[in-house]
């Protein structure tokens, strides 16, 4: 990856990033563990926070506020499932904010936060966890690469 490179469609990026609420709180973090490697368009980073980055070169460091319709998007109340409670394994924690992975018929995993539990149902909220959040997103770009093809020889 180039330093002089600059960050474009296609391109390889490595970065350090937090994305923050506007109370402080940290959603997610790349800094205590290993940086995000990505190319731009693979679906990596949701479009909002990938064309924030546009622009940007390694060493770049940056935080934006970033609104919702441009982030995670809002709450759609159609992403939320009345499930039978009989669906659910007999040991299985349910109640409010538990979040719970299911497994799609093409063997996806969806995580779902459960919103309400009775004697019958359970409440889930498909909806991404930051739909309708201002987010800060703070980046520090380590590497930028526009090689259509970088490999290692």
């Amino acid at each position: 990856m180039s330093d002089a490179a600059v960050i474009g469609p296609d391109s390889e990026v490595l970065m350090h990033f937090t994305l923050t609420l506007k109370d402080g709180t940290v959603a997610e973090s790349s800094r205590d563990s290993e940086p995000l490697q990505f190319r731009m368009g693979d679906g990596s980073l949701v479009v909002g926070l990938e064309r924030a980055l546009y622009g940007l070169h390694s060493g770049s460091v940056q935080t934006l506020e970033i609104e919702p319709q441009d982030a995670f998007g809002f709450p759609d109340p159609a992403n939320v499932h009345a499930l039978s409670v009989h669906d659910f394994p007999h040991d299985m924690l349910l109640e409010a904010g538990v979040i719970v992975n299911f497994t799609t018929p093409t063997g996806d995993e969806l995580p779902g936060t459960v919103v309400e539990v009775d004697d019958e149902q359970v409440l889930v909220d498909f909806n991404h966890p930051l739909c309708g959040y201002t987010i800060n997103f703070a980046v520090e770009i380590l590497a930028v690469s526009n090689d259509p093809q970088v490999t290692d020889e």
